[in-house]
């Protein structure tokens, strides 16, 4: 007797994402939080993508934004920031900010406890992009069986 085939994820990647990650069989549309998300979970999981640049003009800049943003990924089952830059490269900061890095990592920190996201320095893009679609590949290996009796 032959094993049910089971379809993998489609990936969502909001409409507003500036530099998208190349996920085959991607989608294209707007989601309430983050960067990507999956097809029928997009109230439940997102990941946010930061590159080093972002990162720090969401600490600075954009603080007020970005807050109003960890506030409603909060409210996700589970939600990501991938930060594509290792955290030693993290602590040298970009010429445009005059933050301290280490105030930068202690809101990165603090942040991640109050609102329950969780934050992950990816090293770069490419690992950035591996690591978004291994998250999504995990919450939807762990979630689909309850949504597909819903």
């Amino acid at each position: 007797m032959a094993g049910k085939s089971i379809e993998p994820p489609v990936i969502v990647i909001d409409s507003r994402e500036q530099r998208p990650y190349d996920f085959p069989g991607a989608i294209v549309k707007g989601i309430p939080s983050g960067d990507y998300s999956l097809l029928g979970f997009e109230n439940q999981v997102a990941v946010e993508r930061k590159s080093k640049e972002d990162a720090y003009a969401s600490l600075g800049a954009g603080r007020v934004r970005f807050e109003k943003e960890l506030e409603r990924l909060s409210k996700l089952d589970y939600a990501a920031i991938v930060i594509e830059s290792t955290l030693e490269e993290f602590l040298e900061a970009p010429a445009f900010t005059r933050m301290n890095p280490k105030a930068a990592v202690n809101s990165i920190i603090a942040w991640s406890v109050k609102y329950r996201v969780c934050v992950f320095f990816a090293g770069n893009r490419r690992l950035g992009r591996n690591l978004t679609l291994r998250l999504l590949e995990k919450f939807w290996k762990y979630n689909r069986e309850e949504s597909s009796c819903s």
